[in-house]
């Protein structure tokens, strides 16, 4: 079967990142069909990482916390960028100990899945990963910009607030129903 859908070329890419924090790109480029666009707007902030810490009762640990483009106060599973130079299950870890506390080591993940949140404008992928019989063994190291109220609840609570709209972030609503998929008894007892 011959696939009939074909990538854009991309002729130009100009950085025009406004600051560190959130990069831009300005690219031209060219469609299958010829068309050529030359002002098409992408950023690409790096990918993602989520863990989904499960205690050995079955509580999950998620975070509360201000977020400044919704300006919100919204939960979600803790996570953040892939740090540089660090692979996806190290930032993970890291993250988890900066924002909860909770040191693990990176053959405590189990990977759950990947989902991109708005492809079209966005070069970032989220991967998400469980981590059971998670443990408060360490202290929260917050960045200056942070200030994270670490909630425990049983995980079937925590789906429960993904049914009603409570926990409505994207990536923290995919990777609770992912894990509630694959280990559904975590999310009945």
């Amino acid at each position: 079967m011959q696939d009939l859908i074909k990538p854009w070329v991309i002729i130009e890419d100009e950085d025009i990142s406004p600051s560190r924090w959130y990069p831009l790109h300005k690219q031209k480029v060219q469609l299958p069909n010829g068309l050529i666009v030359d002002d098409y707007f992408l950023s690409p902030l790096g990918d993602v990482v989520q863990v989904l810490a499960v205690t050995p009762d079955n509580q999950v640990v998620l975070t509360r916390q201000y977020k400044h483009g919704l300006g919100e106060i919204l939960i979600e599973v803790p996570g953040g960028m892939q740090q540089k130079g660090k692979t996806l299950e190290q930032s993970a870890v890291a993250e988890l100990e900066e924002e909860c506390g909770i040191r693990a080591s990176e053959n405590d993940l189990e990977f759950i899945c990947r989902f991109a949140i708005n492809p079209t404008k966005l070069k970032q992928v989220t991967y998400g990963y469980i981590l059971f019989n998670a443990q408060f063994n360490a202290t929260q190291k917050l960045d200056s910009t942070e200030n994270i109220e670490v909630l425990t609840l049983p995980a079937r609570e925590a789906l429960r607030m993904v049914d009603s709209g409570e926990i409505w972030v994207t990536d923290s609503m995919n990777l609770i129903l992912m894990a509630a998929r694959k280990y559904p008894a975590i999310f009945c007892s």
